[in-house]
């Protein structure tokens, strides 16, 4: 259990946090979340003790180990898989050890823990991690030194998930994961033995991955049960009636004010005037709730061109002498909304850069309208900006001509108000460098615009106002995202970039989805000479179905009586110290329905694997 009992912080004489409390009952999963600069970070910091309070207390349970991805894995000749394995620091001093060791007792207490946090199979499961970020096999032999920043990124990830801490903080887990790695990500921590707390600002995650949300705002923490839908849902409905009150409480104010106003000077009516001037001084205020700053994008839309604005037929391209994509036989429309799917490595962004101009056609023939103008963002262009100059300063330079009032409002269309017009981007935020690269990249009205990770560094308001422009944007949008929920608004056509080519993937994200988790699950060995089964009957599949039916129905259950005692464990006041007794009684039911729940799981996927092999039969 993680306690934040009335904590106390600021940095340069801002406060930070003031008074603020929350508890976290053990194995739980919370998304942490609140506008940017609010505190997230620093929160995670208070909690490793990186950071000194200036009051309250954060207590852990004693000897809880709490991990988390500080920086990337370090450069050097040691293979990920090596490295990996080496980030379970007690399993790697043990097997030392076990080299070593000569007194037959001790030789006997090595052996015996290594049996206990089950070190024969560690190399399997670091496997397993490094495969679901996205290295391959071959990858894995490799020395980190091989590997770039991002990737090693990775790298760090998979160690902290392999050591397994008893409280795990991820800050921005996905921002160097691709589609594919934040979907098996997302899963991963779904099934993680341990308490997880993570800053993210992925909707799906957030929906999926966690079962409460821990909001920071106006330096104080709430602890909301569901996912980020339900919270804010939740928040907004606590908003409305907060504001009411407040509406109320003027008018109720403005009436006995109004009272006094007209009677104070009237010896008849002093003391009524004076009663009612007690009354106002009493009343304590019902603030209303700040409107949050609506976050904005203004694309500038485009010309009508005829179609096909691009059309490819043949095509291949690649990097010097070698081809990473061949037979590309494609259409683009000035009206498309087109999402590029397929794991790391397999060519998106290679053909983002074709699309964009910026890598050769080395094979077949391309058509594009005369007239086109192509917008290119890619998450590198943000660390390419001028750090030294302002955001003023770079619109300056691509457009000399312009007033600067014109390029004033420009910027404010894409959020960078005067404050931050005036400011080296140097000392800008992630999200507000990702505006003034989404800027440079629309200055020219582009009738096709192409973004590969574009959210990375974005708020969730941020990326609602993404959606908002790219719905309204009358260009075409070619789209590569981790971020499920912005494929999922503003995608309506899908390209699977596979095996060397690129064709239309006809299922929705949903399904694709799907089948990557499906492909995650060990494939299981099939009997040489195993005689084939018999096609299952009418009344089979439908018991099968049944069957699925009825295991659903239990995980849902038992899921409702999983929230019921999370919001019990939430409760702060079953943690004072008169009733230790009472809250391990309710620690101990969490944990078993917990483990009837996983129990629960199993069954339903087994079934559904019964049905899905039947109706494949």
């Amino acid at each position: 259990m993680l306690r934040i009992d009335d904590i106390s912080f600021s940095i340069e004489g801002r406060p930070l946090f003031e008074g603020a409390s929350a508890v976290i009952p053990a194995g739980h999963k919370v998304g942490l979340v609140g506008p940017n600069g609010a505190g997230k970070t620093t929160l995670f910091r208070l909690i490793r003790g990186e950071l000194t309070l200036d009051g309250g207390e954060i207590s852990l349970p004693e000897r809880a180990r709490i991990g988390g991805v500080a920086q990337e894995a370090p450069a050097n000749d040691m293979s990920l898989i090596e490295t990996v394995l080496a980030a379970d620091t007690e399993r790697a001093a043990l097997m030392a050890e076990a080299e070593t060791a000569t007194d037959p007792h001790r030789i006997a207490e090595v052996q015996t823990r290594l049996a206990d946090i089950d070190a024969w199979s560690a190399e399997g499961r670091a496997a397993a991690i490094l495969k679901g970020l996205g290295f391959s096999e071959a990858d894995q032999q490799r020395p980190s030194s091989d590997f770039s920043g991002g990737w090693r990124m990775r790298l760090a990830l998979a160690g902290v998930l392999f050591a397994e801490p008893d409280l795990l903080l991820l800050d921005e887990p996905t921002n160097y994961l691709d589609l594919e790695g934040a979907l098996w990500l997302e899963s991963y921590l779904m099934r993680y033995p341990h308490t997880v707390i993570v800053i993210s600002h992925d909707r799906g995650l957030l929906n999926r991955a966690v079962g409460a949300i821990l909001h920071l705002e106006a330096r104080k923490l709430t602890l909301y049960q569901g996912g980020y839908d339900t919270f804010a849902r939740t928040r907004a409905e606590r908003r409305a009636v907060q504001a009411a009150a407040a509406r109320k409480q003027d008018e109720r104010r403005a009436h006995l004010q109004s009272f006094v106003d007209r009677f104070r000077a009237k010896a008849s009516k002093a003391k009524q005037a004076q009663a009612r001037l007690k009354m106002i001084a009493k009343m304590e205020t019902i603030t209303a709730p700040e409107d949050a700053a609506k976050r904005v994008f203004t694309f500038p839309q485009p010309d009508a061109l005829s179609p096909p604005i691009v059309a490819l037929e043949g095509g291949a391209t690649g990097y010097g002498d070698r081809q990473v994509l061949k037979k590309l036989t494609l259409r683009i429309d000035q009206d498309d909304r087109i999402a590029l799917l397929g794991r790391n490595g397999q060519g998106k962004s290679t053909l983002s850069k074709l699309l964009a101009d910026r890598l050769p056609l080395m094979e077949g023939k391309m058509t594009r309208s005369s007239k086109l103008r192509i917008g290119y963002f890619a998450q590198h262009q943000v660390d390419e900006l001028y750090l030294d100059e302002t955001p003023l300063q770079h619109l300056q330079r691509e457009r000399p001509d312009t007033p600067p009032a014109r390029l004033r409002a420009q910027l404010a269309g894409f959020g960078l108000m005067a404050a931050q017009a005036e400011t080296e981007v140097g000392r800008l935020s992630g999200g507000q460098k990702a505006r003034l690269s989404l800027l440079l990249a629309t200055l020219d009205a582009p009738h096709m615009l192409i973004l590969d990770e574009p959210t990375n560094h974005l708020d969730i308001e941020s990326r609602e106002a993404l959606v908002e422009a790219l719905t309204d944007y009358s260009g075409a949008v070619i789209l590569v995202s981790h971020d499920m929920h912005l494929l999922s608004l503003v995608a309506d056509r899908l390209w699977l970039v596979k095996d060397g080519t690129v064709t239309p993937y006809d299922e929705d994200l949903d399904a694709y989805r799907a089948m990557l988790l499906t492909q995650e699950k060990p494939a299981k060995a099939e009997k040489a000479a195993a005689p084939k089964a018999p096609k299952p009957t009418r009344d089979e599949i439908l018991a099968l179905r049944a069957e699925v039916r009825k295991c659903e129905a239990r995980v849902e259950k038992i899921e409702e009586m999983r929230e019921k005692l999370a919001t019990k464990l939430a409760d702060p006041a079953l943690y004072e110290d008169t009733r230790a007794g009472e809250l391990a009684t309710w620690n101990k039911k969490y944990a078993e329905v917990m483990d009837g729940l996983h129990r629960a799981e199993a069954l339903w996927e087994a079934a559904l694997e019964k049905l899905e092999a039947a109706q494949a039969a």
